[in-house]
């Protein structure tokens, strides 16, 4: 078992002298930016195409309401934070709270982000309502599709943790999980900034 456990913790370092994982991880973010650079320069371009008679994006933002589910998401970084302070000190019973808190608050988000995009749509500010609407609703339906799968990683590792198989030598995995999470956190504060506050 110790044999077992060592082989699982023992990594090659890449040239960067940093864990193939983490590299991995980087390099996977990398890519990611340039997907939602990609999707926030086609909501910039879409932004003021409505067609007559439909309904155009600033007509159904509910500042307030999105700056709260924003400040939600934004806490779940600082959660995430003591998680990983948590297994690196060797409290796993703390590990379990704050990844169960960081899951939680992303739920939150994306629940708030579900009952939004219920309540524009009853507004008639819908996917096929107008190009304006296609580029924001792709914009945020992928940001919210990529915050739900941080909130199953954060789970899983909570789960794990549970089973006793996420010993502290093996923190680097709430690491990864916590890069992919303050990742998306930076995207949405990019996302709230470019939809909803620049006019």
């Amino acid at each position: 078992m110790a044999v077992e456990a060592h082989a699982e913790t023992t990594h090659e370092a890449s040239a960067t002298g940093l864990d193939n994982r983490k590299v991995g991880m980087w390099t996977f973010l990398g890519s990611e930016c340039l997907f939602f650079g990609a999707l926030i320069s086609t909501f910039l371009l879409y932004r003021n195409r409505v067609l007559e008679g439909t309904t155009a994006p600033e007509d159904v933002y509910d500042i307030p309401y999105t700056s709260v589910s924003s400040f939600v998401l934004l806490m779940s970084s600082l959660t995430m934070v003591l998680a990983l302070h948590a297994i690196q000190r060797g409290d796993h019973r703390q590990l379990r709270v704050w990844l169960v808190a960081t899951a939680l608050l992303g739920s939150v988000f994306v629940g708030g982000q579900v009952f939004e995009f219920t309540e524009f749509i009853e507004h008639g500010f819908t996917l096929r309502s107008s190009p304006a609407g296609s580029a924001f609703f792709m914009l945020t339906g992928f940001h919210g599709a990529h915050v739900t799968i941080g909130v199953l990683m954060l789970l899983s590792l909570a789960y794990i943790s549970a089973l006793g198989r996420l010993p502290q030598e093996q923190s680097l995995k709430v690491e990864l999980v916590g890069l992919y999470w303050h990742f998306v956190d930076i995207v949405w504060i990019v996302i709230f900034t470019v939809v909803y506050l620049i006019p």
